[in-house]
Protein backbone atom coordinates (compact mmCIF):
# COMPACT_ATOMS: atom_id res chain seq x y z
CA UNK A 1 0.00 0.00 0.00
CA UNK A 2 1.18 3.51 -0.79
CA UNK A 3 2.02 5.54 2.31
CA UNK A 4 -0.68 8.13 2.96
CA UNK A 5 -1.43 11.10 5.16
CA UNK A 6 -4.55 11.05 7.28
CA UNK A 7 -6.02 13.68 4.96
CA UNK A 8 -6.03 11.15 2.11
CA UNK A 9 -8.33 8.68 3.87
CA UNK A 10 -12.05 8.40 3.29
CA UNK A 11 -13.97 9.13 6.46
CA UNK A 12 -15.26 7.77 8.71
CA UNK A 13 -12.67 5.00 9.10
CA UNK A 14 -10.65 3.14 11.69
CA UNK A 15 -7.10 4.18 12.50
CA UNK A 16 -4.98 1.66 14.36
CA UNK A 17 -1.79 2.83 16.05
CA UNK A 18 0.64 -0.03 15.48
CA UNK A 19 3.09 1.07 18.18
CA UNK A 20 0.38 1.13 20.85
CA UNK A 21 -0.97 -2.20 19.64
CA UNK A 22 2.45 -3.86 19.86
CA UNK A 23 3.08 -2.43 23.32
CA UNK A 24 -0.31 -3.59 24.63
CA UNK A 25 0.20 -7.10 23.26
CA UNK A 26 3.71 -7.37 24.64
CA UNK A 27 2.58 -6.42 28.15
CA UNK A 28 -0.19 -9.06 28.08
CA UNK A 29 2.24 -11.78 26.98
CA UNK A 30 4.66 -10.78 29.73
CA UNK A 31 1.88 -10.92 32.31
CA UNK A 32 0.92 -14.47 31.30
CA UNK A 33 4.54 -15.58 31.36
CA UNK A 34 4.78 -14.31 34.94
CA UNK A 35 1.55 -16.14 35.77
CA UNK A 36 2.94 -19.32 34.16
CA UNK A 37 -0.05 -19.82 31.90
CA UNK A 38 -0.78 -19.78 28.17
CA UNK A 39 -2.32 -16.72 26.57
CA UNK A 40 -5.00 -17.63 24.04
CA UNK A 41 -5.88 -14.20 22.62
CA UNK A 42 -9.54 -13.52 22.01
CA UNK A 43 -9.69 -12.04 18.52
CA UNK A 44 -13.39 -11.14 18.51
CA UNK A 45 -12.52 -7.45 18.75
CA UNK A 46 -9.86 -7.09 16.03
CA UNK A 47 -11.09 -9.94 13.77
CA UNK A 48 -7.81 -9.49 11.89
CA UNK A 49 -5.07 -11.93 10.89
CA UNK A 50 -2.37 -9.29 11.26
CA UNK A 51 -3.52 -8.20 14.70
CA UNK A 52 -3.76 -11.81 15.89
CA UNK A 53 -0.19 -12.48 14.80
CA UNK A 54 1.05 -9.43 16.70
CA UNK A 55 -0.85 -10.62 19.77
CA UNK A 56 1.03 -13.91 19.43
CA UNK A 57 4.43 -12.24 18.90
CA UNK A 58 4.21 -12.65 15.12
CA UNK A 59 3.46 -16.35 15.37
CA UNK A 60 0.43 -18.46 14.52
CA UNK A 61 -0.76 -19.90 17.80
CA UNK A 62 -3.87 -20.65 19.85
CA UNK A 63 -6.70 -18.14 19.50
CA UNK A 64 -10.25 -17.63 20.72
CA UNK A 65 -13.11 -16.62 18.40
CA UNK A 66 -16.76 -15.73 18.94
CA UNK A 67 -18.26 -16.65 15.54
CA UNK A 68 -17.83 -19.48 13.05
CA UNK A 69 -17.16 -16.84 10.40
CA UNK A 70 -14.10 -15.83 12.42
CA UNK A 71 -13.14 -19.47 12.88
CA UNK A 72 -13.15 -20.10 9.13
CA UNK A 73 -11.34 -16.83 8.39
CA UNK A 74 -8.49 -17.66 10.76
CA UNK A 75 -8.41 -21.34 9.80
CA UNK A 76 -8.02 -20.34 6.14
CA UNK A 77 -4.88 -18.40 7.12
CA UNK A 78 -3.21 -21.33 8.86
CA UNK A 79 -4.46 -21.09 12.44
CA UNK A 80 -4.85 -24.68 13.66
CA UNK A 81 -5.84 -24.31 17.33
CA UNK A 82 -9.08 -22.35 17.63
CA UNK A 83 -11.52 -22.12 20.52
CA UNK A 84 -15.07 -21.10 19.60
CA UNK A 85 -16.11 -19.62 22.93
CA UNK A 86 -19.88 -19.47 22.40
CA UNK A 87 -22.13 -22.41 23.22
CA UNK A 88 -22.62 -24.55 20.12
CA UNK A 89 -26.00 -25.82 18.89
CA UNK A 90 -26.61 -28.93 16.75
CA UNK A 91 -27.43 -27.18 13.48
CA UNK A 92 -23.95 -25.60 13.50
CA UNK A 93 -22.17 -28.97 13.67
CA UNK A 94 -22.10 -29.30 9.89
CA UNK A 95 -20.31 -26.03 9.30
CA UNK A 96 -17.93 -26.73 12.16
CA UNK A 97 -17.15 -30.15 10.71
CA UNK A 98 -16.60 -28.63 7.26
CA UNK A 99 -14.11 -26.03 8.55
CA UNK A 100 -12.13 -28.57 10.57
CA UNK A 101 -11.79 -30.99 7.66
CA UNK A 102 -11.17 -28.40 4.94
CA UNK A 103 -8.40 -26.62 6.83
CA UNK A 104 -7.09 -29.54 8.92
CA UNK A 105 -7.60 -27.62 12.14
CA UNK A 106 -9.22 -28.15 15.52
CA UNK A 107 -12.04 -25.90 16.65
CA UNK A 108 -12.74 -26.55 20.30
CA UNK A 109 -16.37 -26.06 21.24
CA UNK A 110 -18.28 -25.07 24.36
CA UNK A 111 -21.50 -26.49 25.82
CA UNK A 112 -23.61 -26.24 28.97
CA UNK A 113 -26.39 -28.62 27.96
CA UNK A 114 -26.93 -32.38 28.23
CA UNK A 115 -29.07 -32.24 25.09
CA UNK A 116 -26.25 -30.73 23.03
CA UNK A 117 -23.73 -33.15 24.54
CA UNK A 118 -25.80 -36.10 23.32
CA UNK A 119 -26.22 -34.48 19.91
CA UNK A 120 -22.43 -34.10 19.62
CA UNK A 121 -21.92 -37.79 20.31
CA UNK A 122 -24.59 -38.77 17.77
CA UNK A 123 -23.10 -36.50 15.09
CA UNK A 124 -19.57 -37.74 15.78
CA UNK A 125 -20.59 -41.36 15.35
CA UNK A 126 -22.61 -40.70 12.22
CA UNK A 127 -20.03 -38.53 10.43
CA UNK A 128 -16.80 -39.92 11.91
CA UNK A 129 -15.96 -36.46 13.22
CA UNK A 130 -13.74 -35.65 16.18
CA UNK A 131 -14.76 -32.85 18.51
CA UNK A 132 -12.94 -31.32 21.49
CA UNK A 133 -15.36 -30.00 24.09
CA UNK A 134 -15.34 -27.68 27.10
CA UNK A 135 -18.15 -27.36 29.63
CA UNK A 136 -18.91 -23.72 30.35
CA UNK A 137 -19.04 -22.63 33.98
CA UNK A 138 -20.80 -19.47 35.18
CA UNK A 139 -18.47 -17.86 37.72
CA UNK A 140 -20.82 -14.96 38.45
CA UNK A 141 -21.59 -13.11 35.24
CA UNK A 142 -25.02 -14.74 34.92
CA UNK A 143 -24.88 -15.29 31.19
CA UNK A 144 -24.38 -18.84 29.91
CA UNK A 145 -22.74 -21.72 31.76
CA UNK A 146 -23.43 -23.93 34.77
CA UNK A 147 -22.75 -23.31 38.44
CA UNK A 148 -19.60 -25.20 39.45
CA UNK A 149 -21.69 -27.42 41.75
CA UNK A 150 -24.40 -28.17 39.18
CA UNK A 151 -25.06 -31.90 38.85
CA UNK A 152 -25.38 -31.46 35.08
CA UNK A 153 -21.58 -31.29 34.93
CA UNK A 154 -21.23 -34.94 35.92
CA UNK A 155 -24.12 -35.91 33.64
CA UNK A 156 -22.55 -34.15 30.64
CA UNK A 157 -19.16 -35.74 31.35
CA UNK A 158 -20.80 -39.19 31.42
CA UNK A 159 -22.23 -38.62 27.93
CA UNK A 160 -18.74 -38.37 26.45
CA UNK A 161 -17.50 -41.58 28.10
CA UNK A 162 -19.28 -43.64 25.42
CA UNK A 163 -17.68 -42.13 22.29
CA UNK A 164 -13.99 -42.27 21.46
CA UNK A 165 -14.38 -39.60 18.76
CA UNK A 166 -15.28 -36.92 21.30
CA UNK A 167 -12.82 -35.56 23.81
CA UNK A 168 -14.02 -33.68 26.87
CA UNK A 169 -11.08 -31.33 27.38
CA UNK A 170 -12.09 -29.49 30.55
CA UNK A 171 -13.99 -26.39 31.62
CA UNK A 172 -14.17 -22.80 30.46
CA UNK A 173 -15.38 -19.72 32.28
CA UNK A 174 -15.46 -15.97 31.70
CA UNK A 175 -15.66 -13.31 34.41
CA UNK A 176 -17.38 -10.73 32.25
CA UNK A 177 -18.76 -9.05 35.36
CA UNK A 178 -15.24 -7.81 36.10
CA UNK A 179 -16.10 -4.97 33.67
CA UNK A 180 -18.79 -3.68 36.02
CA UNK A 181 -16.52 -2.17 38.67
CA UNK A 182 -13.61 0.24 38.99
CA UNK A 183 -12.65 -1.14 42.40
CA UNK A 184 -9.36 -3.02 42.19
CA UNK A 185 -10.13 -5.15 45.24
CA UNK A 186 -13.43 -6.21 43.72
CA UNK A 187 -11.68 -7.17 40.47
CA UNK A 188 -9.17 -9.22 42.45
CA UNK A 189 -12.02 -10.95 44.29
CA UNK A 190 -13.73 -11.72 40.97
CA UNK A 191 -10.44 -13.05 39.58
CA UNK A 192 -10.07 -15.36 42.56
CA UNK A 193 -13.61 -16.69 42.19
CA UNK A 194 -13.17 -17.17 38.44
CA UNK A 195 -10.14 -19.37 39.10
CA UNK A 196 -11.61 -21.23 42.08
CA UNK A 197 -14.96 -22.01 40.43
CA UNK A 198 -13.27 -23.39 37.32
CA UNK A 199 -10.96 -25.59 39.37
CA UNK A 200 -13.83 -26.82 41.53
CA UNK A 201 -15.98 -27.68 38.52
CA UNK A 202 -13.62 -30.31 37.08
CA UNK A 203 -13.85 -32.28 40.31
CA UNK A 204 -17.36 -33.21 39.19
CA UNK A 205 -16.18 -34.86 35.98
CA UNK A 206 -17.05 -38.54 35.70
CA UNK A 207 -14.22 -40.99 34.93
CA UNK A 208 -11.97 -38.36 33.37
CA UNK A 209 -9.19 -40.54 32.00
CA UNK A 210 -7.77 -38.58 29.07
CA UNK A 211 -5.09 -36.68 30.98
CA UNK A 212 -5.46 -33.67 33.22
CA UNK A 213 -8.50 -31.54 32.41
CA UNK A 214 -7.79 -28.14 30.90
CA UNK A 215 -8.93 -25.02 32.75
CA UNK A 216 -9.64 -22.08 30.45
CA UNK A 217 -10.50 -18.72 32.03
CA UNK A 218 -10.62 -15.25 30.66
CA UNK A 219 -11.21 -11.55 30.89
CA UNK A 220 -8.69 -8.79 30.54
CA UNK A 221 -9.24 -7.23 34.01
CA UNK A 222 -8.95 -10.55 35.86
CA UNK A 223 -5.86 -11.49 33.86
CA UNK A 224 -4.18 -8.22 34.82
CA UNK A 225 -5.22 -8.25 38.48
CA UNK A 226 -4.91 -11.96 39.28
CA UNK A 227 -2.49 -12.61 42.14
CA UNK A 228 -1.72 -16.06 40.71
CA UNK A 229 -3.12 -18.53 38.19
CA UNK A 230 -1.90 -21.78 39.67
CA UNK A 231 -3.27 -24.82 37.80
CA UNK A 232 -4.91 -22.64 35.14
CA UNK A 233 -4.15 -23.93 31.64
CA UNK A 234 -4.86 -20.81 29.60
CA UNK A 235 -6.21 -17.27 29.68
CA UNK A 236 -8.56 -15.87 27.07
CA UNK A 237 -8.49 -12.08 26.89
CA UNK A 238 -8.76 -9.62 24.04
CA UNK A 239 -9.69 -6.01 24.75
CA UNK A 240 -6.13 -5.34 25.96
CA UNK A 241 -5.00 -5.23 22.31
CA UNK A 242 -6.97 -2.06 21.52
CA UNK A 243 -8.35 -0.83 24.85
CA UNK A 244 -11.14 1.76 24.96
CA UNK A 245 -12.76 4.37 27.18
CA UNK A 246 -14.83 1.77 29.03
CA UNK A 247 -11.62 0.17 30.29
CA UNK A 248 -9.88 3.51 30.88
CA UNK A 249 -12.85 4.75 32.91
CA UNK A 250 -12.39 1.78 35.26
CA UNK A 251 -8.66 2.34 35.62
CA UNK A 252 -7.81 -0.88 33.78
CA UNK A 253 -5.76 1.06 31.22
CA UNK A 254 -4.77 4.65 30.50
CA UNK A 255 -6.26 6.79 27.75
CA UNK A 256 -2.80 6.88 26.18
CA UNK A 257 -2.96 3.09 25.78
CA UNK A 258 -5.99 3.16 23.47
CA UNK A 259 -4.76 1.99 20.07
CA UNK A 260 -7.85 2.31 17.87
CA UNK A 261 -9.70 5.48 16.95
CA UNK A 262 -12.26 6.62 14.39
CA UNK A 263 -11.13 9.29 11.95
CA UNK A 264 -13.99 11.63 11.08
CA UNK A 265 -14.56 14.83 9.12
CA UNK A 266 -16.38 17.95 10.17
CA UNK A 267 -19.31 18.24 7.74
CA UNK A 268 -21.33 21.06 9.23
CA UNK A 269 -21.69 23.91 11.72
CA UNK A 270 -25.04 24.34 13.45
CA UNK A 271 -24.81 27.90 14.75
CA UNK A 272 -28.37 27.89 16.12
CA UNK A 273 -27.65 24.96 18.43
CA UNK A 274 -23.89 25.49 18.91
CA UNK A 275 -23.06 22.11 17.44
CA UNK A 276 -20.31 20.84 15.19
CA UNK A 277 -21.49 17.99 12.97
CA UNK A 278 -19.19 15.14 11.91
CA UNK A 279 -19.66 12.23 9.50
CA UNK A 280 -19.26 9.54 12.18
CA UNK A 281 -22.54 8.45 13.70
CA UNK A 282 -23.98 5.33 15.26
CA UNK A 283 -22.75 3.00 12.51
CA UNK A 284 -19.17 4.28 12.73
CA UNK A 285 -18.95 4.71 16.52
CA UNK A 286 -21.71 2.41 17.86
CA UNK A 287 -24.28 3.50 20.42
CA UNK A 288 -22.35 2.00 23.30
CA UNK A 289 -22.36 4.24 26.36
CA UNK A 290 -20.37 1.96 28.66
CA UNK A 291 -17.66 4.41 29.74
CA UNK A 292 -20.21 6.85 31.10
CA UNK A 293 -20.86 4.94 34.33
CA UNK A 294 -17.45 5.98 35.66
CA UNK A 295 -16.57 8.75 33.21
CA UNK A 296 -19.91 10.47 32.49
CA UNK A 297 -18.36 13.32 30.56
CA UNK A 298 -17.22 11.23 27.58
CA UNK A 299 -20.59 10.89 25.85
CA UNK A 300 -20.25 8.68 22.78
CA UNK A 301 -16.49 9.28 22.53
CA UNK A 302 -13.73 11.78 23.19
CA UNK A 303 -12.76 14.15 20.39
CA UNK A 304 -9.03 14.38 19.69
CA UNK A 305 -6.60 16.23 17.46
CA UNK A 306 -6.10 14.00 14.38
CA UNK A 307 -2.31 14.06 14.50
CA UNK A 308 -1.25 14.40 18.14
CA UNK A 309 -4.32 12.57 19.53
CA UNK A 310 -4.49 15.30 22.18
CA UNK A 311 -7.90 15.25 23.86
CA UNK A 312 -9.55 18.52 22.91
CA UNK A 313 -12.03 18.72 25.77
CA UNK A 314 -14.94 17.94 23.43
CA UNK A 315 -17.16 14.88 23.29
CA UNK A 316 -19.61 13.29 20.89
CA UNK A 317 -22.82 14.38 22.57
CA UNK A 318 -25.39 12.98 20.15
CA UNK A 319 -25.40 10.45 17.33
CA UNK A 320 -27.67 9.56 14.43
CA UNK A 321 -27.03 6.84 11.88
CA UNK A 322 -24.39 8.77 9.90
CA UNK A 323 -24.11 12.00 11.92
CA UNK A 324 -22.36 12.81 15.15
CA UNK A 325 -22.87 16.06 17.06
CA UNK A 326 -20.33 17.87 19.20
CA UNK A 327 -21.87 20.38 21.57
CA UNK A 328 -19.66 23.43 22.06
CA UNK A 329 -19.86 26.11 24.73
CA UNK A 330 -17.46 28.46 22.95
CA UNK A 331 -18.17 29.54 19.36
CA UNK A 332 -14.40 29.80 18.76
CA UNK A 333 -14.56 26.07 18.04
CA UNK A 334 -16.25 26.84 14.72
CA UNK A 335 -13.00 28.49 13.64
CA UNK A 336 -10.77 25.85 15.25
CA UNK A 337 -12.67 23.03 13.55
CA UNK A 338 -13.75 24.36 10.16
CA UNK A 339 -15.87 22.33 7.75
CA UNK A 340 -13.64 19.73 6.13
CA UNK A 341 -11.24 19.44 9.05
CA UNK A 342 -10.45 16.10 10.70
CA UNK A 343 -10.84 14.77 14.23
CA UNK A 344 -10.16 11.38 15.77
CA UNK A 345 -12.58 9.81 18.23
CA UNK A 346 -11.57 7.58 21.14
CA UNK A 347 -14.33 4.94 21.35
CA UNK A 348 -16.39 3.84 24.32
CA UNK A 349 -16.24 0.17 23.37
CA UNK A 350 -13.71 -0.92 20.75
CA UNK A 351 -15.44 -4.24 20.04
CA UNK A 352 -18.64 -2.60 18.86
CA UNK A 353 -16.98 0.39 17.21
CA UNK A 354 -14.72 -1.80 15.08
CA UNK A 355 -17.68 -3.98 14.07
CA UNK A 356 -18.95 -1.16 11.86
CA UNK A 357 -15.84 -1.20 9.67
CA UNK A 358 -14.18 -3.56 7.19
CA UNK A 359 -10.51 -2.61 7.63
CA UNK A 360 -7.91 -0.83 9.71
CA UNK A 361 -5.71 1.99 8.50
CA UNK A 362 -2.35 1.33 10.14
CA UNK A 363 -0.67 4.35 11.66
CA UNK A 364 3.11 4.49 12.09
CA UNK A 365 4.98 7.74 12.78
CA UNK A 366 1.86 9.76 11.94
CA UNK A 367 1.61 8.17 8.48
CA UNK A 368 -0.76 5.52 7.18
CA UNK A 369 1.51 2.69 6.06
CA UNK A 370 -0.90 -0.18 5.44
CA UNK A 371 -4.50 -1.38 5.41
CA UNK A 372 -5.49 -4.57 7.26
CA UNK A 373 -8.71 -6.39 6.50
CA UNK A 374 -11.07 -7.51 9.25
CA UNK A 375 -13.86 -10.06 9.01
CA UNK A 376 -17.46 -9.40 10.03
CA UNK A 377 -20.57 -11.55 10.17
CA UNK A 378 -21.45 -14.90 11.70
Amino acid sequence: MEIKNLEELNTPCLVLDKTRLEKNCSLAREKCIKLNTILRPHVKTPKSIEVAKIALDNEIGPITVSTLEEAEYFASSGFKDILYAVCIIPRKFGRLDFIQKKYNCVIRIVIDSILVAKAIVDYSKLHSTKFEIFIEIDCGEGRSGLDFEDKKIIEISKVFNVCDKTNLMGVLTHAGHSYLTDNKNEILSIANKEREDALAAVKHFSNFNKGNPLISIGSTPTMLFASHLNNISEVRAGIYMFWDLAQASRGICKIDDIAVTVLASVIGHNHQKNKIIIDAGALALSKDFSANKFMPEVGYGLVCDPNSLEVLGLTISEIHQEHGSINISNVDWFDKLPIGSLVRILPNHSCLTCAGHSSYNILENNMITDSWKRINGW
